[in-house]
């Protein structure tokens, strides 16, 4: 999956924004007393806040040891440097693309594997107060996205709460399965999942250092978004987990996870995953592997660039999104799985859980794809060009489909196995708001609406989209009251174990027999509701559906059965009594893009 910004970065070039709405005031004075100067296991801190601020901000606290040189591929080891001086860093982000949307800046390939940081924001009078902590992890496909990008000071002196967000390893630096690796350590470094045990392990630091920034170690919400949400399920199915916190919340989380076979994937058995171990080893010792001793093939590995090597993944383009991630390597991940493990009473932490996703999940990827989508030049090509919907109602039907199918299978059935796992206080949601303006070159409110991502800024009270913020997130009372209601759910969950929205509606818990769940929207709109679909009566729904041909429908049910859960092929072939088994849907993703590209020169319409 690619980032929020890729498809922002695209709208960005078909508005015009007044550049006085990119200058804002001199920043102001930032203060540093030494009141806010804070000694802790890996470093003495300094506190900043803005003159008359009612936040205090630590930057760049290092959780663990860089994971350079020989520690690459290692579970994070403990850092306890606390005589150090910690001194902020212009750039901390992890191996990645660079993408601005993302807050990385650059181009190419950036970051550092010295990357595991965290911040702390608390409301200024931390010294001797214990308030309930919320620990962010940030989205971004496990492959991009740093601590960065998200600032929270709205919600800390809005709703008292301490907010923790951290850095962990990204892509095949933080996730990778290869026999000269694995196969020649012992204990936590047999795993396949590094970048679970960094924000594990920064969990630990918390546990050991956070009251010291006005934080309660006894009471801390995890929370995530996208990756985020998926990590978030992650934790709550490992065993290495417990007592790390005490409640968590997935926002368009997803369960899917490689085995420890298709994340190595020797000889390519696997023809859904195109960058397992065994291929990028190949691409790096460029011949057979089998004339390299494990020892001398793992120094290799080891000892390639890191920017180089995670480039590795990105030269050939869409191929790019078959990168195996989180493993069910019997480690980290039961071997059952996320899903199967949130369903095992052996690993339930039986803490309160919330978990949703937004109403049009996949509008992010969809909205500017040329299957879909027109762009002409209505005026003059010194304007914009005119972006509309080929088919408005299949466009919508796949859609509302495909994102109705990431609630339930990325938050409802992972409720539903904690459930039969004991948990007992689930909460589920959808986000809905999608009351945003219109330009003359793209219908934002239908193209877009409540797209994967867009219900962030109402937790952080932070609204930026690129030059197109004014059109997604426009002032007025309707962004308002889903700011009110959002910040007070989330932050009265962390405080009471109750998600409430301090208005009339009051949140129901999700049964499997009765899976309550909120719609969250502006006040008039805000309500609950209770889930009637499964991903059969879905499908069924699309076989009666009217307006897409067969091969559409093929299309539409191997995105279901292959995305946001665990791949399962075999449901696609048996579909319908076998309707989509001669289709070969992998195929024809590349056929169609080859079209596109051949005719327009892109798939995007811009």
């Amino acid at each position: 999956m690619k980032l929020i910004g890729t498809l922002i970065s695209v709208l960005a070039a078909v508005l015009v924004v007044s550049s006085c709405s990119l200058l804002g005031p001199s920043a102001p004075e930032i203060q540093r007393p030494a009141a806010y100067k804070i000694s802790t296991q890996t470093g003495i801190t300094q506190g900043q806040s803005v003159q008359g601020g009612q936040v205090v901000s630590w930057f760049d606290i290092p959780f663990a040891q860089p994971p350079v040189g020989d520690l690459r591929w290692k579970a994070p080891r403990a850092l306890n440097r606390p005589e150090q001086t910690i001194v902020e860093i212009d750039d901390s982000s992890c191996v990645q693309s660079a993408s601005r949307f993302a807050g990385v800046d650059g181009s190419g390939i950036v970051g550092s594997e010295d990357c595991l940081y965290l911040d702390i924001r608390a409301p200024a009078d931390f010294a001797d107060k214990q308030y309930p902590v919320m620990f962010w992890i940030h989205g971004g496909a496990n492959t991009s996205g740093l601590k960065d990008y998200y600032d929270f000071t709205k919600l800390v002196a809005g709703k008292d709460v301490v907010v923790v967000t951290t850095n962990y390893r990204l892509g095949a630096l933080g996730w990778f399965t290869h026999p000269a690796i694995q196969g020649l350590q012992e204990g936590l470094d047999k795993t396949s999942n590094f970048g679970t045990l960094d924000i594990i392990q920064s969990l630990k630091w918390v546990q050991k250092n956070i009251q010291k920034f006005g934080g309660d170690a006894g009471n801390v919400t995890i929370f995530g978004e996208s990756a985020g949400g998926h990590n978030v399920l992650a934790l709550l199915a490992s065993p290495l987990a417990e007592g790390l916190f005490h409640k968590a919340i997935s926002q368009s989380g997803y369960t899917l996870v490689s085995s420890v076979a298709d994340a190595y994937n020797q000889d390519g058995t696997n023809s859904l995953v195109e960058r397992g171990g065994w291929q990028i080893a190949n691409q790096i010792v460029q011949g057979p592997q089998s004339g390299y001793s494990a020892e001398a093939l793992r120094s290799t590995l080891k000892s390639v660039d890191a920017r180089e090597f995670i480039g590795l993944y990105y030269s050939e383009g869409e191929r790019f999104d078959s990168i195996p991630l989180s493993t069910a390597d019997g480690i980290v991940i039961p071997q059952q799985g996320i899903l199967g493990g949130l369903g095992n009473s052996q690993y339930a932490k039986n803490i309160p859980v919330m978990a949703g996703a937004t109403k049009d999940e996949v509008a992010l990827w969809l909205a500017l794809h040329r299957y879909f989508m027109d762009s002409k030049y209505t005026l003059t090509k010194l304007l914009p060009p005119k972006i509309t919907r080929k088919d408005p109602e299949l466009y919508d039907l796949w859609v509302r489909l495909r994102s109705h199918a990431w609630k339930l299978k990325g938050a409802d059935h992972a409720l539903a196995a904690m459930e039969s796992a004991g948990y007992q206080n689930l909460y589920a949601f959808q986000f809905d708001w999608d009351h945003q303006e219109g330009s003359y070159f793209v219908d934002f409110p239908n193209l877009f609406g409540a797209a994967h991502g867009t219900d962030i800024a109402f937790v952080t009270g932070n609204y930026t989209y690129g030059p197109i913020t004014s059109y997604i997130y426009p002032e007025g009372p309707a962004r308002d009251q889903m700011e009110s209601s959002m910040m007070s759910a989330w932050t009265n969950f962390a405080k009471t174990a109750t998600p409430d929205t301090e208005t009339d509606v009051v949140w129901q818990p999700f049964t499997a027999a009765a899976p309550a769940f909120m719609h969250l929207d502006k006040d008039d709109l805000l309500r609950m509701d209770t889930e009637t679909e499964t991903i059969e009566s879905l499908l069924d729904g699309l076989l009666s559906n009217q307006v897409p041909t067969d091969y559409q429908r093929c299309y539409i049910a191997w995105e279901t059965y292959t995305n946001v859960g665990d791949v399962d092929i075999q449901a696609y072939r048996d579909w319908n009594n076998g309707l989509c088994r001669n289709v070969d849907m992998r195929l024809e993703q590349r056929i169609l893009a080859d079209q596109l590209i051949a005719e327009h020169g892109s798939v995007e319409v811009l």
